[in-house]
Formats: C-alpha cells, sequence, structure tokens
C-alpha cells in the first residue's frame, strides 16, 4: 500500500475555504486489483446537506469509511473538520449512521444512544438527558424501553439516527438513513434534516433515494466508477435542460418548425411545443402568435431535468449501458451497497 499523503492541521474545525469536508485525488484498491476510488475530489460545506449519489460498486461507501478512519486509503489529500484526514480528534464533532448497522438486540433504544453518548466521553446526567430529547425527536418516546430485536427495520433507523446526533455533531454521515422507513417517516426524517442543516450541521447522505435527495440537498455528487462524474447544486448541474413546455390543443402549427430552440411532441389530441431556454421573455412572442391563431393553450410551465434523469446521464454510456456492473437505479426504494 502507498503511503497516505494528507495535509491540514487541526487548528479549526473547517478548512479556510468554508468546507467541513475538503478531498482530493482519494485512491482505494482492494486486493491489488479492484479500484473502488480513483482520484476522487469533493467538497461539503459548512451548513449544507449534501447527498452522494451513484449505483452500487462506484466507492460511495469506501469515501464515507475513508472519512471515518474504517478505511486507510492508498492516497488522500486534503481536509476533514480542518484536520488531516485519517486524524481521530475530528471523530468527536462527527455523528455517523453506517448502511449496514448492527446494535445489540438486547439493548433498548434509550441504551443505544445513551451507549454512544459514553463512547463520545459524555458525562452520564448529560447522555441520558440527551437520549430523551433525541428519542423524541425521531418519534421514538414511545419505544424507547423496548428491546431492538422487537424493533421493524424502520424504527431501528430512526434510533440510529438519533445515536448519529447524541454529541451534537458538526457534520452528521448518514448512510440510506431513510432504509425501511415508511413513506410518513421518511417524510419526518426529511424534516428533521432541514431542522439539523438550519441549526448549523453539515449532513453528508450517502443514498440510493434520488427523490428524497432531490427534496433536501443544496448540492450533490454523482459517483462512477470510482469518480465523481459531477457536482454541484442540482439547479447548476441541470442548467442546459431547463426548457419551457407549451401545451397547445390541436396539431402542431407547422411555422413552430423552423424555430431553432423548438421541438415538437405530438401527445393524443394535444401539441407539446418545448423551447430551450430558461428565459420566461423568449417564449412571449410564440405564445401570442399562438393565440392570434386561435389556440387553445392548456399548459404553460417552466421544466428541467429531474435529478433521476441527470442520474442516469451520468451513469449510462452511449450504448446504453450502465457504468458499473450491478448498479441498480431507484427513486422509490433504495437496496445494495457499495464495493467492499
Amino acid at each position: 500500500m502507498q503511503p497516505c499523503v494528507a495535509f491540514g492541521s487541526l487548528c479549526n474545525s473547517m478548512s479556510s475555504n468554508g468546507y467541513v469536508i475538503d478531498v482530493h485525488d482519494v485512491h482505494k484498491t482492494y486486493k491489488k486489483r479492484i479500484k473502488a476510488l480513483q482520484g476522487v475530489d469533493l467538497q461539503v460545506g459548512s451548513g449544507e446537506i449534501f447527498g452522494l449519489l451513484g449505483p452500487n460498486g462506484a466507492g460511495k461507501s469506501t469515501l464515507v469509511k475513508i472519512l471515518m478512519t474504517v478505511v486507510r486509503p492508498d492516497k488522500i489529500g486534503g481536509t476533514f473538520l480542518g484536520a488531516s484526514v485519517g486524524q481521530k480528534e475530528p471523530l468527536s464533532k462527527v455523528g455517523y449512521l453506517p448502511e449496514h448497522h448492527h446494535f445489540p438486540g438486547y439493548l433498548t433504544g434509550l441504551q443505544v444512544i445513551e451507549f454512544s453518548g459514553a463512547m463520545c466521553g459524555m458525562p452520564k446526567r448529560e447522555r441520558r438527558a440527551n437520549a430523551g430529547k433525541l428519542l423524541d425527536r425521531v418519534g421514538m418516546t414511545r419505544w424507547g424501553s423496548s428491546r431492538l430485536n422487537s424493533y421493524s427495520k424502520g424504527m431501528l433507523q430512526r434510533v440510529g439516527l438519533a445515536q448519529a446526533l447524541v454529541n451534537d455533531p458538526k457534520v452528521v454521515l448518514l448512510d440510506e438513513p431513510t432504509d425501511g422507513v415508511d413513506p410518513v417517516g421518511r417524510r419526518e426524517i426529511r424534516d428533521l434534516l432541514l431542522e439539523l442543516r438550519d441549526e448549523g450541521h453539515s449532513i453528508f447522505l450517502n443514498s440510493h433515494l434520488l427523490s428524497e435527495l432531490e427534496m433536501v440537498c443544496d448540492r450533490v455528487a454523482i459517483m462512477v466508477q470510482g469518480r465523481v462524474s459531477m457536482q454541484g447544486t442540482i439547479d447548476e448541474l441541470t442548467k442546459d435542460s431547463k426548457r419551457y413546455e407549451i401545451q397547445v390543443l390541436g396539431p402542431c402549427p407547422a411555422w413552430i418548425e423552423s424555430h431553432p430552440d423548438a421541438s415538437v411532441e405530438t401527445v393524443e389530441a394535444e401539441a407539446r411545443i418545448s423551447i430551450a431556454t430558461d428565459d420566461p421573455e423568449a417564449i412571449q412572442p410564440i405564445i401570442d402568435r399562438l393565440r392570434n391563431e386561435g389556440r387553445s393553450i392548456t399548459r404553460v410551465h417552466a421544466v428541467r431535468d429531474s435529478l433521476e434523469e441527470l442520474f442516469m446521464r451520468a451513469v449510462v454510456d452511449e450504448s446504453g449501458n450502465v457504468a458499473a456492473p450491478g448498479a441498480q437505479i431507484e427513486s422509490r426504494r433504495g437496496s445494495g451497497g457499495d464495493a467492499p
């Protein structure tokens, strides 16, 4: 294994450029042949919800485990909470929920949170007080004294999220936090994540649930085959796909086809005219002409690609093949995991 190359010091809680996570050129190879990470560059800002997505085997969980010092990289540059990646000191300011967590089934929900507080060095009285508050925050107060072996998967996820918050962390790393949670629970967790962001926490989400990420994330990164394919706000990443769609009854007028930014699709008895622009002023002459011709306009709306469409563009090559073997694209229910 090559020596770990890292930079930075633990003099600040975040790097000088405002990032709580700022890593560069991250490499990790398993068994000298499986390249899990191949030069990853990734930045997470202070006080934002950041989503990491990609097909199974893309290296997402490997990157999270490197940040948590569970896995040692072959090479890495950058900082985590102002310290060199790999140092233990920043972890006291981090909350972590692994994807496949296994808490002892004989413990109660309350005991799991108290134990996590003890592992963080919290005084007994403080961790007991925090445990009750956190159970209430994740909607588990009624079951706090019940053993984990009686919990559903969704209940386990809620308690797992609560224990990740026990030390009031600056950064919260969550690997598939809504896996197994019902729709009501997912909404409650989304609301909690937004609350945590507003309180100043930085949230790092690793998830297959693209619709969930789209609703809460300030920025996202898409990983494909151990590399970051794209990174930024969803608005930035979908800028080229922004358009206005105008739906009119009847066939499309012939003159619209000569418009340089227009495309037309006929759906049953309607024509759907798509104009590649994000400027509402640019479509006014088209609307005016349609009205002058007596056309019935049924809808005008701004459109951009969804996160799922953006994801598909990133992971599917020109031949229509998914970039990583065994990848699963899921917008409703997450499953699976990463490479070793």
